[in-house]
């Protein structure tokens, strides 16, 4: 059940965050592809409340997003950001970081999160400087003060956070947070819904996270895209369904000396009505997975 917001101001145009449990919100971001109109706001983002301070998780994909975040947070508290919290090095994840610098918050984030994002920098101003301000530059590209190399604990007073480092699964840095105090994990994207699952990372490692993911016990998860979810095992089930299929269809490819481009066509076939954006993800997927199976 949603909660009703209370505000302090006006809200951004557009801009929704939803209250889904005391001091919890998230905002849903839309289902487009990464060069849709629209591509910067994809992400789901939010923040949580806790009495001393405020911690933000995900800031989405350009500095426009990020401010209209901050916008939303003011309206419903006053506390100083302590922290902001990347689940992953994905660009719809972390180019609102810069519009959060000015509060002077510490940034976090997996381990290898300021490698990956050392690697994406020249990608990400060469690919998306509208989604900085201008002139954009490396600065706004903004990598963690704090590493996460297992887990972690953040108090917010009256609210701790449990922050969780992941192996290699959607990416080699991926974060979940967990709120104690109102059941809610964030997954970032080691959770998509509705949304077709993008791997850059290890599908078979995915499968092997999303396992040890439907074990917790959690009383709602917010996923990295698509609506929050009530049953965290039953909201994994598609993803897994789709990774296995990926992982099994590109091996009887290999087995039979199928080529790359017939894997795109036949991988996983019977799985795409179920799933948003396939024809903007699904080939890169099985190129990614073929390549790496091509050598085990």
């Amino acid at each position: 059940m949603l909660l009703p917001v209370a505000t302090l101001g006006a809200a951004p145009p557009g801009f929704q965050v939803q209250q889904v449990a005391p001091g919890v919100f998230v905002h849903i971001g839309q289902q487009l592809a990464l060069d849709a109109p629209g591509h910067d706001d994809i992400a789901n983002t939010g923040f949580i409340l806790g009495t001393h301070c405020v911690a933000v998780i995900d800031t989405g994909g350009s500095v426009r997003i990020g401010r209209a975040l901050l916008a939303a947070i003011r309206q419903n508290s006053r506390l100083p950001i302590c922290y902001v919290i990347n689940t992953h090095v994905h660009v719809d994840h972390v180019l609102g970081n810069a519009a959060f610098a000015r509060e002077q918050p510490k940034f976090v984030g997996h381990a290898a999160l300021a490698a990956a994002l050392s690697r994406s920098r020249d990608f990400f101003l060469q690919q998306y400087p509208e989604d900085l301000d201008q002139p954009p530059d490396a600065a706004q590209i903004i990598a963690p003060d704090i590493a996460v190399g297992h887990e972690l604990v953040l108090d917010l007073g009256g609210r701790r956070l449990t922050l969780r480092a992941w192996p290699l699964a959607h990416t080699d840095c991926d974060l979940t947070v967990f709120d104690s105090r109102s059941g809610t994990l964030w997954t970032g994207d080691l959770l998509f819904r509705d949304r077709l699952p993008a791997v850059d990372g290890s599908a078979s490692g995915w499968l092997d996270v999303l396992d040890e993911l439907a074990q917790l016990r959690v009383t709602r998860a917010v996923p990295g895209h698509g609506p929050v979810a009530s049953d965290l095992p039953l909201a994994l089930q598609p993803q897994r369904r789709y990774l296995r299929a990926l992982i099994d269809g590109v091996r009887e490819q290999l087995a039979r000396g199928g080529s790359m481009q017939q894997a795109i066509v036949q991988v996983a076939a019977a799985e795409q009505p179920h799933w948003l954006l396939w024809d903007s993800t699904h080939a890169r997927n099985v190129a990614h997975v073929y390549e790496q199976m091509e050598w085990q």
